[in-house]
């Protein structure tokens, strides 16, 4: 079988396998690995590097028509998923829940394509797998150091013969993934850390990383969510609104994480509390691309509102590239394998939950339910 590596069209510089990943995979003698010409420049991999790992360099048209498996780190554009014959079978991001139109097009195309953003994150086994947590560890990572170097002010505490800084406080909107690494820096860097989840079962992570736990009363929780956050009752978001308001005017730094699989990002800064910050704070708003945590916030760009500064980023492992491709590839490579049996063959194996729940579209139908409901 033959496996093709595509670079990324979009503005993203990671690449979906390094040499090493390309390596590892060859170890299977009945593989083959093509990647497209400069596919993994962005991320300061050569050409030669993928040669010497055993791939074949070619051109993108190539690479489309010999390969059997194709990945990539975001989904492949309608129109080149539109000249795809329906025995390929496509593994990358595709975002579904915000690209109806493309999954649509995939199943008239009876492609078979896994999403490695729907990987069922309940399970000990997907965890090698999780480029969601992957990612976010990046992201929580940058967004500190985005925060800092916009700040006007020092994260840590000084003494110095000129008085005494005070410590940044710094408050994290989210205590998953990304939340806790941001914590985990932002308490490195010196600053006084305050984070807020509505799962209270984070509190002690957030205070084994030093940081300090915002709890609001009455949070519902569902241990069936895989992880995740999931909707509140109006009078919890009231009680939320005024402890994250109070919290956020005497903030220097917020970052906000908080996102629900396949609805809007929740608010969680209202303007009123914008407009009630110190001149000179900083949002760092990693949920933008899903309509943002904060009221102000506009995807991709940063952006000035009565002296805040509000960063919308939700592409800061792309800024990372090296490392964020190292992650991100070491999960590719891992959830490829599941596809493929001794001496290179594809295996489907739909009993295998990992499988079954990454899988999108297979035969002209969309394969997972929450997916199917939005479409229909």
């Amino acid at each position: 079988m033959v496996i093709g590596l595509l670079k990324e069209t979009v503005d993203d510089n990671r690449v979906a396998l390094m040499p090493e990943h390309v390596k590892d995979l060859l170890k299977n003698e009945g593989l083959k690995v093509l990647v497209e010409e400069n596919a993994g420049i962005a991320s300061f991999i050569n050409n030669d590097d993928y040669k010497e790992a055993g791939a074949e360099i070619l051109n993108k048209e190539l690479v489309l028509n010999k390969s059997d498996l194709i990945v990539k780190v975001n989904g492949l554009d309608i129109e080149t998923i539109k000249n795809l014959d329906d025995k390929k079978v496509l593994v990358s991001v595709f975002n579904p829940f915000h690209n109806l139109d493309k999954v649509k097009v995939l199943c008239e195309k009876q492609l078979s394509s896994f999403s490695l953003d729907l990987i069922p994150r309940t399970s000990s086994r997907g965890q090698s797998m999780d480029i969601l947590s992957s990612m976010a560890t990046v992201a929580g990572y940058k967004a500190v150091l985005s925060a800092a170097s916009n700040n006007a002010k020092f994260f840590p505490m000084l003494m110095t013969a000129a008085g005494t800084i005070k410590p940044a406080k710094t408050l994290i909107l989210g205590a998953g993934v990304a939340g806790l690494q941001a914590i985990a820096t932002a308490k490195r860097l010196g600053a006084v850390v305050y984070a807020f989840d509505v799962r209270t079962a984070v509190k002690e992570q957030v205070e084994s990383l030093g940081g300090r736990f915002v709890e609001v009363e009455g949070a519902i929780e569902d241990a069936g969510a895989g992880g995740y956050a999931i909707e509140q009752t109006e009078e919890y978001k009231n009680k939320q609104a005024q402890l994250i308001h109070d919290h956020a005017v005497s903030s220097d730094v917020i970052i906000t994480t908080a996102q629900i699989p396949g609805k809007k990002a929740p608010l969680l800064i209202q303007k009123e509390t914008i407009e009630s910050m110190k001149s000179g704070s900083i949002i760092v708003d990693l949920a933008a691309s899903t309509g943002g945590n904060a009221a102000m916030t506009k995807n991709n760009e940063t952006i000035d509102y009565n002296g805040v500064k509000i960063i919308g980023n939700s592409n800061f492992p792309s800024e990372l590239s090296t490392d964020a491709s190292k992650m991100f590839g070491k999960n590719m490579s891992n959830f490829v394998k599941l596809m493929i049996a001794e001496q290179g063959k594809l295996n489907l194996n739909f009993d295998d939950e990992l499988i079954t729940g990454t899988c999108l579209t297979y035969e002209g139908k969309v394969m997972n339910e929450r997916v199917e409901k939005m479409l229909n």
